[in-house]
């Protein structure tokens, strides 16, 4: 009667050991949460990250360049039409009279030409939005006239 050799308190020590042992058998051993295969993966994922951030970075920076020049070649295409389209205008016999009266002071054979200067002496006036209120060819001959009389 060996049991009645050993106290409660002994008995109750052997059997919170058994207990113990049993719950500690019963859940296998704890492993890290970081496996060997998770750990592979991770490595593969960064390399895979870290060799096409470059590729990715040149193929955005690309995508834009061929953006811009994109919207370059629709502005060239407007200022060619718009070119034509003078180039038309110029092609009117109407219109290059036009011009030239307007631009060169030309008048048609019988017609008086008439160019009213201020009579101030001052020289050149401009008008309120800065183009200058006489021809050009006044101003080509006063820079003929002032280089003419430069000292050198």
């Amino acid at each position: 009667m060996a049991a009645d050799r050993f106290s409660t308190a002994t008995r109750l020590k052997a059997l919170g050991e058994q207990a113990a042992a049993r719950v500690y058998r019963a859940r296998p051993p704890r492993r890290s949460r970081l496996t060997g295969r998770a750990a592979m993966l991770a490595l593969v994922v960064c390399s895979l990250v870290v060799a096409l951030a470059y590729p990715m970075r040149q193929y955005i920076s690309q995508r834009s360049a061929v953006a811009d020049q994109r919207q370059l070649a629709e502005q060239a295409r407007e200022q060619v039409k718009r070119l034509r389209e003078q180039k038309a205008r110029w092609q009117d016999p109407e219109y290059v009279e036009r011009q030239a009266r307007e631009h060169l002071h030309y008048v048609r054979p019988g017609e008086t030409g008439y160019t009213v200067v201020d009579g101030s002496g001052r020289g050149r006036r401009l008008t309120g939005d800065g183009t200058a209120d006489r021809p050009w060819y006044s101003d080509l001959w006063d820079g003929v006239d002032s280089a003419d009389d430069a000292r050198r």
